[in-house]
């Protein structure tokens, strides 16, 4: 079985592209907040790139 990015979640615009949907965040709360919801949503799991990024993976 092979994982997907769902979608990226960033502080950082110039740091990210790419075919998965993007969401670009103000702060590390909102982050924290969106990351959440499309978590539950896309029943993936969230996962830490950088300290400014994180990724929605299914496994």
């Amino acid at each position: 079985m092979l994982s997907s990015i769902l979608a990226v979640i960033t502080l950082n615009k110039d740091r990210v592209a790419g075919g998965a949907p993007i969401f670009y965040c103000s702060d590390h709360q909102e982050q924290q907040q969106i990351a959440f919801l499309l978590e539950k949503i896309l029943d993936g799991m969230v996962h830490e790139v950088t300290a400014d990024t994180l990724v929605i993976v299914r496994h």
